[in-house]
This record gives C-alpha cells, structure tokens and sequence, in this order.
C-alpha cells in the first residue's frame, strides 16, 4: 500500500492527547506509524494551515435495512433533493432525508466520517440490511438488533433466567451478525401489538407479566456476563411527550451500581441515544419546556453512563424508528403520511414525516434543548454529537450543528430568528449559556469517545501509532480569525480523507470506494441446549420462515467482515 506523509497540520486527537499542536501523521501499510518508519518515497500531503483528525465514528444512525428503504419507497419527493451525478469513481445518488445507499457512504466519507453505525436491525430482516451495508461504499458499518421486545427475552428475563437471556443473545448476534443489544421502548412496542404502550418504567407489559424497568436491568446484566464491546442501547419509554425526563431519569438509574468487565476498553453499562427527545418537562405542549440541565447534573455524576444528543437540525425530515406507538401519536400530531409495520415476535416499527419548522415554538424549544445537552456536559468523552439520523434532521447536518456548538454568535443568530424567540429563551437555558466546544472536545465527541463506547479504541478514533489509518483533512486555520459560518463549510466537505490508509477523499472529491468493512461480534458462550430447544421450538411454532432461512452467511452479505471475538466461558 502507498506510503503518505500529512505534514503541518493542527493535530487534534484526543487519544494521543494532541490539542492543536503541529505536527506530521505518517500512514504504511493502512496504519498510522511512527514518521522514522517511512520511506523516501512516501507521498507528502501539505496540511500546513489546515486541521487534521481522525476519521469521525457515527454511533446512531438509521442508514440500512427495511424502515429506512419504506421510507425511500413511500417519500418520493424526498429523492427530489439532493441528487449527485455518477463521476469517474463514484456512483449517483439522491435523497435528502434518506439518501441512496451510495449518496450515504460518500457524503458520510466527505464530511469526515468513516465508522457509522446502524442503530436498529430487525433480526427477520438482518439480511435486507446487511445487502444494504454491502451497497454503501468506504464507510466502516455494524448494526444492533433490538431485543427490547423480542419473546424470547421477554420470557428470559420474567423468570430471572440472565444466562439463558446472554446465551440467547449471543446466538442472535451470531444469526444476525449484529454489534450490539439494541433496545428500543422496552415493552412498550410490544405493547404496541394490542393497541397500548409502556409510558413508564413500571408499566407492565401485556401477557408477558414484565415491566420495561426488568428489561433493561436484564438486559445490561446479560450483556455484561458476555462483556460485550458496546453497552446496552438504551432508547428509553415515553418518547417525545412533555414531562418525559423522568421516565428517562428512571431508567438511566437502573444502571446505578453497575460495572463493566469487557475486555474492548470501554468503561460504561449503559448508553441513552437521541436524550433530547427524552429530556422534555412540562406537562402539556403549551407549558413544554427544556430539562436538560437536569438531565445533564444526573448524567454528568454517573460514570457508567454515556449519551448521544439527537439534535434537532430544523429540516423537513423522515421519522423512523422501532418505537412503533409514537409514529402513530406523531401522525396524530401533524396529520401526515404514517406508515407502520409489526416485525413477528422481535420488534415493529414506524415512519412519519415530520417538519421542525423555526416558526413553531415547540420545535425551536427542541433544537435548544440538543445543544443543551451538549454544553452542560462534564466529560466530552461520554457526550456524542448525533441527529438520530433522519429523526431529529439528516445527518448532513452535523456541520451545521458544529457550528452552534462552537460559536455562541451562531446559536444566538439562530435564536432571534425563531418567530417565537422570546417563549423559546424562556423555555430552555440556552441563551445564557456561553460556552463554546473547541476542536479538541469536538474530537472527542465524534472521534474519541464513540469510538471508545463501542470498544473500538485499538482501530478507530485516534490518530495513535498503531491504530487504523482514518485521517482527515479539513481546510480550517484554528489560529486565525473565522466566522461561524467557515465552521460549517469546513467541515461539510474535507480536503482529504484516508480510510485505512486508502486516499477516499481528494480536495474534496471521492476518488475510491475504498475497503470498506462490515463489524459484528461473534460471542461465545457454554452449550445451552435449552435455549437452542427453545429457539427451534418457536421457529417451528411461530415463525414464517425456517431458522436456516433466518441466519445470514455467506461472502454476499459480508464480502470483507471485520469480527470481534467475544467469549464468556473464560
């Protein structure tokens, strides 16, 4: 592989603790060297006045598999927006909302991104979604699969049974090849099936004799007897209602106590995505109002907690997600297109477009409220920068988040805008907060720190001798005067991303599709034959397709896996 030399750039790695210093990043062999290990023919890359990172990792997105292709199939007036002509190396794209697979892999790789995570795999369907991951070029990608509402945790976990419940799950991840335990309203979509819902953690669970909080306390003790790379991942009851930031304290306090035992580097039990949609206070849409700094003095004193933010963007954007019963009070709510689907004896799911308009005050209190999140966090490295991709706004829009993050100038622009400012100023803190992320906490938050929740730390998020060859380039000169608005342009577009050494990324342009790569964990556990006897059991009962059918394999799902082995009977 070609030997290459990234010279005088601002470094910003939180891995190696380089805050903005100048320096050489030296790549061989797809790896980052030390600059004595180069040959004299290694080519040079002038990054004098520029910043270098590596390569951003996306740890919640909703980019593959069938919600996301219903999405595509029932808004095309989304594919309208957006689209990217065929070029000497790339194919062409479309989609605003929910891009092409192929617009994906290249826009994630031009903004800086090369590990991206799908963060809600229906196990029936986990080969719809792996024939997608394959369809995305350069990026690096793993999908959890929900287990939140499967039968046959439920029942594990009524009785108490953690072993059988971690050697099911080490089975389904082996089935599916998936990363991580994925869980979505816990119960409640299960709930869904009868035309109910779970609103708190204490509710129970129709026919299944469970609550969501026994879920979830289940869940993460079953995934800490496998040691798992990742957490458990948390997207917990009572979405998007006002006064929901209990429901929410409740259920990141069943993490109290808990410690982790992996051997994958990361340090907590559980992580909460997209929390903006779960720190709401008030108890009607006229007195909603921002809880954030009550969420954030909770999440900042427990050190087995991370977060993402699901900030809102303020786009026209799709909804999607395996929270089935808020889809259905969401197109209560705006009265637009609903589609929703029920996933046999695993999970359900539902799409709606949504609007997050600067003219509605509830919106503009959202938007506030991500950004919150992020400015009142302690530790940078439990704090991840995420839209819920398309939930909240398109990714796409993470420069553009950037630069409200950065730039208090920027988010007060923003709020004299909003045709409700005052009601907006008076319903969240935002306004006087003056706190600015600077490109070493950025760093931290898109790089670092994910990368460390999902035990990725010895391949991606650093720019350590040793690790993988993720770098980027972006024309940005911290040390002289910038607008906000230079923040943005920045980072929508590097002047050059290396993706394991492979130049992907050239003044801006994609020139290869890379050696992209599919992560998923193979977890071992001692022969159960009774929850091998219990899976047979209902594939032949209740399922409508066969279990052989069920299991993904062979090279056409996963040309070039990357596995992470995991073995509990150590």
């Amino acid at each position: 592989m070609t030997e290459y030399l990234i010279k005088n750039g601002f470094v910003f790695d939180a891995v190696s603790g380089v805050k903005g210093d100048k320096a050489d990043i030296a790549i061989k062999d797809g790896r980052i060297v030390e600059t004595s290990e180069l040959s004299s023919k290694a080519e040079q890359i002038d990054a004098n006045g520029k910043t270098v990172m590596a390569g951003a990792v996306e740890i919640h997105a909703h980019v593959a598999g069938p919600k996301v292709n219903e999405g595509r199939n029932y808004r095309p007036e989304d594919k309208l927006f957006g689209c990217t002509p065929k070029t000497a190396t790339s194919r062409m794209g479309g989609g605003f909302s929910i891009p092409t697979t192929f617009k994906t892999g290249y826009t994630y790789a031009k903004m800086g991104y090369t590990t991206v995570m799908e963060a809600a795999m229906p196990p029936l369907y986990a080969r719809h979604v792996h024939e997608e991951i394959c369809d995305t070029p350069i990026i690096d990608q793993g999908a959890f699969p929900v287990f939140g509402n499967n039968w046959f945790m439920l029942e594990y976990l009524k009785n108490n049974e953690i072993e059988n419940a971690a050697a099911y799950i080490a089975w389904l991840l082996r089935a599916a090849k998936g990363y991580a335990v994925k869980v979505v309203n816990p119960g409640g979509t299960e709930a869904w099936a009868w035309g109910l819902n779970c609103l708190s953690v204490n509710d129970p669970v129709p026919y299944f004799d469970i609550t969501p909080a026994q879920i979830v306390k289940g869940l993460l003790e079953a995934n800490e007897y496998l040691g798992l790379p990742h957490s458990i991942h948390v997207h917990s009851n009572n979405l998007g209602n006002p006064g929901n930031y209990t429901t929410t304290l409740d259920t990141l306090k069943i993490a109290e106590g808990y410690k982790t035992h992996n051997k994958f580097g990361r340090e907590q039990v559980m992580h909460h995505t997209h929390l903006q949609f779960h720190s709401y206070g008030g108890d009607s849409w006229l007195n909603f109002e921002s809880k954030a700094k009550e969420m954030m003095d909770y999440v900042n004193a427990q050190k087995n907690l991370t977060i993402d933010l699901g900030c809102v963007t303020l786009d026209e954007t799709t909804t999607m997600t395996a929270d089935g019963p808020f889809e259905h009070h969401l197109t209560e709510l705006n009265h637009l297109k609903w589609a929703n689907v029920d996933v046999e004896l695993e999970t359900a799911a539902g799409i709606v477009p949504y609007i997050y308009s600067p003219n509605v005050k509830v919106c503009g209190i959202q938007w506030a409220i991500g950004l919150e999140l992020a400015l009142f966090a302690k530790d940078p490295m439990r704090t991840f920068i995420t839209t819920d991709h398309p939930n909240a706004g398109p990714f796409t829009r993470y420069p553009r988040i950037f630069k409200w993050l950065m730039s208090q100038e920027a988010r007060q622009e923003r709020l004299d805008t909003f045709k409700w400012s005052q009601k907006v100023i008076d319903a969240t803190n935002l306004a006087e907060i003056d706190r600015e992320i600077t490109l070493y906490e950025l760093s931290q938050m898109t790089r670092a720190g994910p990368a460390k929740a999902l035990g990725l730390t010895e391949m991606c998020g650093g720019l350590k001798p040793g690790m993988d060859a993720d770098v980027v380039v972006y024309n940005f000169n911290p040390e002289a005067p910038f607008t906000p608005d230079q923040i943005e342009t920045a980072f929508t577009c590097a002047d050059d991303v290396f993706k394991c050494g492979v130049h992907v990324v050239k003044n801006g342009e994609v020139i290869s599709n890379g050696n992209k790569r599919t992560l998923w964990v193979n977890a071992k556990v001692r022969d159960n034959p009774q929850v091998m006897h219990d899976v047979e059991e209902k594939f032949l009962k209740y399922y409508s397709v066969n279990q052989n059918n069920y299991e993904v394999s062979g090279h056409h799902y996963l040309p070039n896996p990357y596995v992470l082995e995991v073995d509990a009977t150590e």
